[in-house]
């Protein structure tokens, strides 16, 4: 961490499309305008009760996910998005996948057999980003001094929401945001068609 490091601190509302405030769930906040080197730490998306867990991730350009399935059914993860489009086909119980994810971007995640799972991946230029808490509250530490970006993210977000922030010789930094998040709008399976019924599956 650079001697000159600060920290952000703040709290993120989350609203409906009402503006009626909602728990903020996983909600992530991260700063752009630098890079970093991926963290070793492993990241993981659970196939849990027909959901991915957690359905919202953040990682450092370059860093691997492991899609691990712990039903007692096929699942089959894949994704469209531009940023970094994959297939891992269909597996059991048990059984893991892995995928890394060399570029920034925002990666939407599906399974081919339940059309409920659905999960997004920040995948972010360097490591400082934090998910809030229960209260909507987050820190990130080790920020560079200089004047960057930050951004709040729920997935379902009817807009980026994002402030200019700045960093001077190590002192910290606060920024409160506010999100609206919208409607999960249907989508198609990997084969770009409507699913079938997933009940056979189960």
């Amino acid at each position: 961490m650079p001697a000159t490091a600060g920290t952000l601190t703040g709290v993120i509302t989350v609203t409906d499309v009402e503006g009626k405030p909602v728990p903020p769930g996983e909600a992530i906040v991260y700063v752009v305008g630098f890079t970093e080197e991926p963290a070793g730490t492993p990241v993981s998306i659970e196939q849990r009760g027909r959901r991915f867990v957690p359905e919202l991730v953040a990682v450092t350009a370059g860093q691997e996910i492991s899609f691990p399935n712990r039903d007692a059914f096929l699942h089959n993860v894949f994704s469209a998005s531009s940023a970094r489009p994959f297939d891992l086909g269909s597996y059991k119980q048990g059984e893991s996948k892995q995928k890394s994810f060399p570029r920034p971007g925002v990666v939407d995640v599906y399974c081919n057999i339940h059309p409920e799972m659905a999960a997004t991946i920040l995948v972010l230029p360097n490591q400082r980003h934090a998910r809030v808490d229960r209260a909507g509250r987050y820190r990130i530490e080790g920020i560079p001094s200089g004047s960057w970006r930050a951004f709040a993210y729920v997935r379902l977000a009817t807009k980026p929401v994002s402030a200019p922030i700045k960093i001077e010789d190590g002192a910290d930094a606060t920024l409160d945001l506010t999100i609206a998040r919208g409607q999960a709008a249907p989508h198609v399976n990997k084969y770009g068609e409507t699913y079938r019924d997933p009940a056979k599956y189960r």
